[in-house]
């Protein structure tokens, strides 16, 4: 099973993209477990989940988590503005799947 996260300001506006990943999962048959989390939650998450997408508009805080979630031993990446902005349920899905697989191959460090 692949657990993926999306951390955002709050919480609220990832979740939908959450949901459009869930569904395209569910038709392809990927088992994944994926859930959107408040920024303030990020170090508690991240040692239970394989990968984190940030949501565009916390890029800032990207260097600042790396640095944690490389500590984890987890990828992590920002979703573009395009495909957060359009809801790309599927092309954010693929993104993190990309993602867990090279950490795979390539563990963190």
């Amino acid at each position: 099973m692949n657990k993926i996260f999306l951390c955002c300001a709050a919480g609220m506006s990832t979740s939908i993209v959450v949901n459009k990943m869930k569904q395209v999962a569910s038709s392809k048959g990927i088992e994944a477990e994926i859930i959107a989390v408040a920024m303030e939650e990020f170090e508690s998450t991240i040692p239970h989940f394989d990968c984190c997408l940030l949501g565009p508009q916390i890029k800032y805080k990207f260097e600042e988590f790396k640095i944690i979630a490389q500590r984890e031993g987890k990828p992590i990446a920002i979703i573009s503005n395009m495909d957060y902005g359009m809801l790309k349920g599927e092309k954010i899905l693929d993104d993190a799947l990309k993602l867990i697989r090279d950490a795979k191959t390539n563990p963190v460090q």
